[in-house]
């Protein structure tokens, strides 16, 4: 016993001399266990049993809004409720006093004849029970005066008004009263519900006995009012934006005055629609300027400003590794958004920019104290020394190309150019935008160049290299921007339209034009250029490609470009150039260096003829005007193997408008026709469509350049 405790005291001895390593170890300060009403106030902020309208923001501020008006309609409210309830129980009355239950209960029953002395009986009783009741109230009043004077007949009539408001207050679904919408049961004061409902009524876009569902109460946003709404099981959101015009004419405003939105993505599907309803025209009134006239440099992987949509959100372009086709008819703002595009490369001092503007004004003049390249005529020299620019950027690219298989990992990851290769001068891969203004002009040339052993247009191998860049050199930092007051399907060549990235159209003459710009069968989609108005100068439809402030997955929206004057573009231009000089970056015509590129054309003309797997100065095909187009697409070999095509399987194949799509192919030469088709069971039954033979001669006729019906009427004076 004693020996154990020996041991255990020299065991506890020896732990208490011991000495422990250790580190000590700062994790900053504790923090603080937050008071009860701080997490009072969180819970009240984020918990979902608070309404919304009491957690503050936006919707508290409305709210509050709604409460004040509601305080100051309340008596004008309070007598329409009265009043109804007065026609409410003099209705009543007389139904009961009438004996209309027992009447028609006897009706129905047949005995009307049978049970008329009960009925007679009947009503003369509940006339005199009428009258008792109305003495007695009579008598009560007056005694109730003589007694205590009017307070009694205050406190009766008062209590006599508060049953009548109740009975004559309104009710959703009652008879004779005003429906609402599903969900809260107000969009806001100033705003009638079923104002919005009998409005996509009366457009087609709901039917008669079906409704809206409110998803985002009606607020205020910028100068108008938007709302979000689902529509009803299988109605479509697309649907609505195509047919703004009709929804816009059944809410009497302007359709420049409504915007109709898809909400896609979280959140969104297709039934659901965003509106937005403007006050007043949100054009009629000056434009803005330029935010960069404020900016001391600009970076050019950011977007550039590039207007404002009719919310008076800004809208942002982005350029690096995409391209933008602007087209527009005459003194519709086309040059004024190019060189808006173009303000925010001047302003990045790392950029390499050549300009080149056929218009041979003095538009693009200032921008020759910062261009790499500059040129402004249209002359065949001028046309010529294009077609060497682009050669010679063909030749850069490929260039690029090579040196990036060459570098490490760490700096090129991908077979991209990244904003620290852009701006590393030992690399010489500086972002480089090419603006082409009245790019019909050297599309359009025909003086022939020798190429591979053969003449072709200058034109026609100038559209094969802008293509070419189009596609391939926007990775390596070549931006393209075009711009044209001619935008028809002979100008520009389908190739190139289709690989270029952004897109904004100003007024032009018609839809066709409009789609040449914007895409195929845009029009029916809602969005046409040719319907915007004179007046709004400098506004179109822009088609992003990339993310804006209206959402990644808008398909295109309006805008209205920033104002630059020609002071605004001399002194962006002038401020560039300082930005160059400091930099060290001024270059070629801007630093007095304009020498003539030696570009070298078979090698670059080999490039584009095996990218394109076909002999470069080849005849293409002909491009066939939509829908034509589309139908021969989906068709097929069935073209040439089928007799008749129904209207409504190339309308639900090709998802478009009916009527559009009919009054297209009309103008082409294609009419429909009524026939008679074999159905499975071995019936026939009338459909209307197209014959083949009919489509397959428009399609001649577009391949010889025989005129269309519509290209007679529009030429006949």
């Amino acid at each position: 016993m004693n020996g154990a405790g020996t041991l255990a005291r020299t065991a506890s001895r020896e732990v208490d001399s011991a000495v422990l390593d250790g580190e000590l170890v700062d994790h900053g300060p504790v923090p603080r266990p937050r008071s009860r009403r701080a997490r009072l106030a969180a819970w009240w902020q984020h918990s979902p049993r608070v309404p919304v309208a009491f957690q503050g923001g936006p919707q508290g501020r409305q709210a509050a809004k709604d409460a004040v008006a509601a305080v100051v309609r309340s008596p004008w409210r309070y007598l329409g409720a009265v009043a109804r309830g007065v026609v409410a129980g003099v209705r009543w009355w007389r139904r009961w006093v009438t004996v209309r239950d027992y009447r028609e209960a006897a009706e129905e029953s047949e005995k009307l004849a049978d049970k008329f002395t009960e009925i007679r009986e009947l009503t003369l009783f509940r006339w005199r029970v009428t009258g008792a009741i109305a003495a007695a109230v009579t008598v009560a009043g007056t005694l109730g005066v003589f007694l205590d004077g009017w307070r009694p007949l205050w406190i009766t009539g008062g209590v006599a008004s508060v049953a009548l408001a109740i009975l004559g207050r309104r009710k959703d679904g009652s008879p004779g009263r005003k429906a609402v919408l599903a969900g809260p049961r107000s969009l806001t004061w100033t705003m009638d519900p079923q104002v919005l409902v009998d409005a996509f009524r009366d457009a087609k876009l709901i039917g008669k006995d079906e409704s809206l569902r409110l998803v985002e109460r009606a607020h205020r946003e910028g100068d108008g009012w938007a709302v979000t709404v689902d529509l009803p099981a299988t109605r479509k959101a697309a649907d609505v934006v195509k047919n703004r015009e009709a929804l816009a004419s059944a809410l009497a405003v302007d359709e420049i005055q409504l915007m109709a939105e898809r909400v896609r993505g979280r959140g969104g599907h297709a039934g659901r629609v965003a509106l937005w309803v403007a006050d007043a025209d949100p054009y009629d009134k000056p434009p803005m300027r330029t935010p960069l006239l404020g900016v001391e440099q600009w970076d050019a992987w950011r977007p550039v400003p590039f207007g404002r949509d009719a919310r008076d959100r800004r809208i942002d372009v982005p350029l690096v590794w995409t391209s933008l086709l602007v087209g527009a008819i005459p003194r519709q703002g086309k040059t004024v958004a190019t060189r808006t595009a173009a303000a925010g490369m001047i302003l990045d001092p790392h950029t390499r920019v050549y300009v080149a503007d056929f218009k041979g004004g003095k538009d693009w003049m200032a921008a020759a104290q910062v261009a790499h390249r500059f040129l402004s005529g249209d002359d065949t020299d001028h046309v010529l020394a294009l077609l060497d620019w682009l050669v010679e950027l063909v030749a850069e690219v490929q260039g690029r190309y090579r040196r990036m298989r060459e570098l490490d990992d760490t700096i090129c990851p991908e077979s991209k150019i990244t904003p620290q290769m852009s701006r590393d001068p030992a690399l010489g891969m500086p972002i480089t935008p090419v603006f082409i203004d009245e790019v019909q002009v050297p599309l359009e040339d025909r003086t022939p160049v020798q190429v591979q052993g053969k003449k072709v247009p200058a034109g026609e191998y100038i559209g094969e290299l802008l293509t070419w860049l189009a596609k391939k050199a926007p990775a390596a930092g070549i931006v393209l921007v075009l711009a044209t007051q001619r935008p028809d399907s002979k100008t520009i060549p389908s190739g190139l339209r289709a690989v270029l990235g952004s897109r904004f159209a100003l007024r032009v003459m018609d839809w066709r034009d409009s789609n040449i710009i914007l895409g195929e069968q845009m029009n029916t989609r809602g969005f046409d250029s040719s319907r915007l108005l004179p007046s709004h100068k400098g506004v179109g439809i822009l088609r992003p490609d990339g993310e804006t402030e209206a959402g990644a997955d808008v398909l295109a929206l309006m805008v209205r470009t920033y104002l630059m004057t020609g002071a605004d573009w001399h002194a962006l231009c002038h401020h560039g150039r300082a930005l160059r000089e400091a930099a060290g970056t001024l270059s070629g015509h801007a630093a007095g260096q304009d020498t003539h590129p030696v570009p070298d054309h078979t090698a670059v003309a080999k490039t584009i003829g095996a990218s394109t797997r076909e002999p470069l100065g080849a005849r293409r095909p002909v491009e066939l005007p939509e829908p034509l187009g589309a139908v021969v697409d989906y068709l097929g070999d069935d073209l040439d193997q089928r007799e008749f095509i129904p209207s409504t399987e190339l309308v639900d194949a090709l998802d478009i408008d009916a009527t559009a799509f009919g009054r297209q192919m009309g103008e082409l030469g294609c009419r429909s026709d009524r026939t008679r088709v074999p159905r499975g069971d071995g019936t026939t039954r009338q459909v209307r469509g197209y014959h083949t033979a009919d489509i397959r001669a428009a399609i001649e006729r577009c391949r010889n350049g025989t005129p269309t019906d519509a290209e007679v009427v529009e030429d006949d004076p």
